[in-house]
Parts: C-alpha cells; structure tokens; sequence
C-alpha cells in the first residue's frame, strides 16, 4: 500500500512513515516544515534518509501546503490511503491567530476532500486526526442527577478559585469520569472548533463518495520529537522545555486538574490499525492511555526523573477555554481494533527525557503567557 501523510515530517507524522515503512508500505511525506513545530527542515526524519540525505527506498518527501489544490493534488497521484495529520497545533495561540488556524486546518482540509470528490484517485482509506479538545470538559457524574454533560465554567467561578466542575441542573460538584465517544462535543477553543471541522468534513465526504474514513481522537500525546520550541504544544514538552534551562513548570489553576497522556508510539498504533482494518470504517475512536493523571504529576515526575530540584510553580489562575478533566474511554477502540496501550506514563516518560537531554531548547513559555495575559486570555 502507498499511503500519504500530511504533516508527515512532524512529531507523530515521523514515528508513524518510520512504522508504515517497516510494514511494507511505500509512504509519501508531504509536509510543510512549519517553523514553530519543526527545529530542522529534516530533523525528525533521519531514519527515513539515507547518510547523503536522500530518502529511503519506498519512501517520498515532498515540500507542500495543504491549501495549495496544486501541490496536494500531486501528492495524491498513485496513493492507496491518506493519513490526514496536517494541521497548525495550539488551543491558546487559536483563540488570536483565528484566521491562520481556520485556513490551515478547516480550509487545508476543504481542499483535500475537495480534491477528492472532484479528481481521478486511487485512494481507498482516509484516515484524519481529531482530537479530545472537540469534547470539551470531559465525562463527569453527579451523585445526584447521574451522568451530566457539563458547560465550560464561568468566569466567576473561576475567579472564586472553585475549580471543579458542577452540575448544571443542581449545582453540586461533579466526579469526573472516562470521557465515551458519545459524549457531545462542546468545543472551547478555535483550535477545537478545527478539529472538529476536520473530523466531520472528512467523514460526511468519506461517506459521500464513497472513501472508508475513521476519525481518530488523539488525546493528550507525549513523547521524543515533540517541538520543545513550542509554548503552545503539548504540556510534558513544555515543562521538559522549562526544566532543561533551569525554569519552574508553570501550572494554572491549582495542578489537580487531569488529563489522559498517551505515547506518541501508541498514536501510531492506533493509526496502524485505523488504515488496515475494514472494522474502522466510518466509525470514530478515542486514542488515549484511558487513565487520569494530574498536571502536576506530570511536572513533578519529570522534575524527579530529569534530577532537577525545581518545584511547580502553581498560579492559582486560569486560562480561557480550559477545561478541568478529560480522559478517554478507549472500550470502543479495543472492541474494534484490538488496541491495547503499551507504554505506562513512567516509562514513556523516561524515552521523552533521554530525548529531551540531548537537545537544546529555547524555553518561549513566558512570552507566550504574556502574549495570553495582554489579550485577557489568562488572569
């Protein structure tokens, strides 16, 4: 099979051609190099050249944008599937650089199906990269009223310091609980609002015309090749990145608010599967660890494993959008296609720090906290 990645010279796009590879398949990298997730023009993708910087056999890098019907449609000559991965990543940086997020995820993925519903393809299987975002606060119970769907919280609330989560029809405090794929989707952010986009664009044109499409909602990744550059990527490069100079992770609200991280090796199994098995099709599926574990559990392991005597910063602020706890309900993903997590947060960890220490790292955090502080996004 000949698939195509967008994004596939970036942090999960790499991991997953190197895989592809190794299965058999001939794969074609088509990808941008945006400045702010790339450190190199070709550093994740070493594995994939040989020693004169040529690619491997079976394996294509072609330079191109998403919006450009030109550039893509070339890319899609002679493939078999698509791996839609392509897409500006940043809830904070979405909600003022509006017009780039919408163009590069909703409009770059306009194009794509565009093409698609309107040329001559080979292509049997599009796979696209969705997101937990789209959910927005995660699956929550309330002991009185059962299962709730809860709102994003008020201003008020927030500025009160009561950080949890409440039930919309009583008012009690609610318990989080695994976040199912048929919870509704209630977008914070324009990054999610994209995501979304992506997500349903790619399925009602898949289901249109006629092209098996999975949607898969990555949850919060981590792992070697994550931009450490990036003040706006995932949250264990960003502490990583804060701990190689010497700097205090940052951590809003109070540090018990709780996410699902998943290793960036267990998004490529997930994908793997997704472009295989008939079972996929059409359907939507959490990737995720399916375990809750604190923001500032995630500080303080690396602070330890990266022997760094440095102790969260907690801000006892808040930031627009942000939800409270979101971890995944991965039975549906299971049942399907047989994924199982391999990698237990403390190992995976420790394969992102002996990557993290070789590398050098311009921590941007600060300026992209004041960035947020200046347009009243954080207080």
């Amino acid at each position: 099979m000949k698939v195509l990645v967008t994004g596939g010279a970036g942090f999960v796009g790499s991991f997953l051609c190197e895989d592809l590879r190794r299965a058999g398949h001939e794969v074609r990298i088509f990808d941008n190099y945006e400045p702010q997730v790339h450190a190199g023009s070709q550093s994740n993708i070493g594995a994939l050249l040989k020693p004169d910087g040529t690619p491997l056999k079976g394996v294509e890098i072609v330079y191109g944008d998403v919006r450009s019907p030109t550039q893509l449609d070339s890319a899609l000559k002679g493939v078999d599937a698509v791996v839609h991965l392509a897409a500006q990543v940043g809830v904070g940086q979405s909600m003022y650089e509006i017009h780039r997020y919408v163009d590069h995820n909703t409009v770059g993925t306009a194009v794509l199906l565009e093409l698609l519903a309107s040329r001559r393809h080979a292509v049997k299987k599009l796979v696209v990269a969705s997101s937990m975002s789209i959910y927005g606060e995660g699956g929550a119970r309330c002991a009185d009223c059962g299962i709730i769907t809860p709102s994003l919280r008020s201003g008020a609330q927030m500025k009160r310091g009561e950080w949890e989560v409440t039930c919309p029809a009583c008012g009690k405090t609610a318990t989080p609980v695994a976040t199912n794929e048929e919870k509704p989707v209630l977008p914070t952010s324009i990054y999610a609002i994209t995501k979304r986009d992506q997500e349903e664009m790619c399925l009602v044109v898949g289901r249109a015309y006629d092209i098996p499409t999975v949607a898969l909602r990555f949850f919060n990744i981590y792992g070697p090749r994550q931009s450490l550059g990036n003040p706006y990527t995932g949250v264990a490069a960003i502490f990583s990145s804060r701990l190689l100079n010497n700097n205090a992770p940052v951590i809003f609200e109070d540090g018990d608010q709780t996410r699902d991280f998943v290793h960036v090796s267990d998004i490529v199994q997930a994908l793997s599967l997704a472009l295989v098995k008939d079972e996929a099709n059409g359907q939507v599926f959490n990737v995720g660890a399916g375990i809750p574990i604190s923001i500032k559990e995630v500080a303080t392991t690396l602070s330890r494993k990266m022997r760094r005597d440095i102790a969260p910063q907690i801000e006892n602020k808040f930031r627009e959008g942000d939800i409270r706890h979101c971890y995944a309900d991965i039975g549906k993903i299971r049942r399907y296609l047989g994924y199982k997590p391999k990698v237990a947060f403390e190992d995976g960890v420790s394969d992102l720090i002996a990557w993290v220490e070789e590398q050098k790292a311009e921590d941007r955090f600060e300026q992209a906290a004041a960035e947020l502080a200046k347009r009243g996004l954080a207080r």
